[in-house]
């Protein structure tokens, strides 16, 4: 084998683990896997959370993208930041 066709081969054999996952289950099984939806929705319960889904006009999703990567805070704890100050101040 020529050594280009090695380099082929080992090119060929990462992007086929990239493909599978990544991290092989010998390095810690199931470090890399995340939570399938079934169960993150349990944890989400678990923690109190409801999913909570509105139509919003695009500007205001912009700036609320824009906020939460500013404050390095999800959208989610933006939002809900956002919602509380804005019902405390109707009180």
């Amino acid at each position: 084998m020529k050594l280009t066709d090695l380099h082929k081969n080992q090119g060929l054999k990462i992007e086929g683990e990239a493909r599978r996952g990544g991290v092989s289950d010998r390095y810690g099984k199931g470090a890399a896997q995340v939570p399938d939806r079934k169960e993150q929705r349990k944890l989400d319960a678990a923690a109190g959370l409801v999913p909570f889904a509105c139509k919003l006009h695009g500007d205001l999703v912009k700036e609320l993208q824009a906020r939460a990567q500013a404050s390095g805070a999800g959208l989610n704890e933006t939002v809900a930041e956002l919602l509380k100050k804005g019902l405390a101040a109707k009180k």
